[in-house]
């Protein structure tokens, strides 16, 4: 059984899937809501299809990712634990490419967020396949949620199956979320929640950044090992450059409540100087322009998902989402 301190590595995919989740879980809620003010709720079966269908390919595509990683570290081939690392590196980079877009771009573009489901949604019940139309909408809402967790899970894959609960964890915390502001109608206040889960997600950042810069010299380090000459800064590291300090003995990274900042934080016990400037530049350049986002007027809607006063006040808090 883990140990206490081994669930903090749950922490940061459960931030991640709770995020993502319920971004996901908004647009179903809005397509179920739009289905209802039309009196087609009858297509209700392909929303839930969608969900499905959403769900299995984000599994597909996270499940490839971790079989590459495994099999590479399985393998006997002489250059299998330099593509290892490669890969462990590129899916952190690309982790944070897509979380820090998701974050800035979607947060712009989730002021409008209703109104653009809506629109959508009455274009595929104006179509011949209006159960496709419904299908497509909620399934790409899923799936682009679920690829950008299925690559931060891959990239976190080192810290073992917990991570996977965590994420699961995440997933349930979206699913209540939503029954709870659909369902039984009650407020959330889903600017503040977006707020507050922008500005964690910003240190989870930095988080990968810090460890895809700790893949990439691990790399450079078994390239260097086969001949290739690949390291600059030895003895202090590969290509971090000297050591800013050694917490090893203080507070390490591997125990309680260190591997809890690790987690969360992006704390290591052994930091390099590159690791430090890139983790600074990283957080100050997302957060600069994650908070820009917040001088735009968010667009007001007039018209209202559903039929009943409850609905109306659904709809509206869904539209103060930022």
């Amino acid at each position: 059984m883990a140990d206490l301190s081994d669930w903090a590595a749950a922490l940061p995919a459960f931030v991640v899937t709770l995020r993502e989740g319920f971004e996901a879980t908004l647009v179903v809620g809005i397509v179920l809501a739009s289905l209802a003010k039309a009196s087609r709720s009858n297509l209700n079966r392909w929303v839930w299809f969608g969900i499905v269908g959403g769900i299995v390919v984000s599994i597909a595509i996270g499940t490839f990712l971790v079989q590459g990683i495994q099999a590479l570290d399985q393998s006997q081939q002489l250059y299998a634990p330099l593509f290892k690392e490669l890969l462990e590196m590129g899916l952190g980079i690309t982790a944070i490419a897509l979380l820090g877009w998701m974050l800035i771009w979607m947060t712009r573009q989730s002021q409008s967020l209703s109104g653009e489901v809506k629109s959508a949604v009455n274009a595929a019940l104006n179509s011949d396949a209006a159960g496709w139309g419904v299908f497509a909408i909620v399934a790409i809402a899923v799936v682009r949620e679920g690829f950008e967790t299925a690559v931060f899970i891959a990239a976190q894959f080192q810290e073992g199956p917990v991570a996977l609960v965590g994420a699961i964890a995440g997933l349930l915390g979206a699913a209540m979320l939503g029954i709870l502001l659909f369902r039984w109608s009650v407020r959330i206040n889903i600017a503040s929640f977006f707020k507050v889960m922008g500005v964690v997600l910003i240190v989870l950042i930095g988080a990968l950044t810090i460890g895809a810069l700790k893949h990439g010299n691990s790399a450079a380090l078994v390239a260097n090992n086969l001949g290739l000459r690949a390291c600059w800064f030895l003895p202090d590291s590969c290509i971090l450059g000297p050591q800013l300090w050694d917490f090893s003995t203080m507070l390490s990274d591997r125990q309680f409540p260190g591997l809890v900042f690790k987690a969360l934080l992006g704390y290591r016990d052994h930091l390099y100087v590159v690791q430090a400037i890139a983790y600074v530049s990283t957080v100050t350049i997302i957060s600069t322009l994650y908070l820009r986002n917040f001088s735009i007027k968010p667009t007001q809607e007039n018209d209202n998902p559903p039929n009943s006063q409850s609905n109306n006040s659904q709809s509206k808090q869904t539209e103060q989402k930022v």
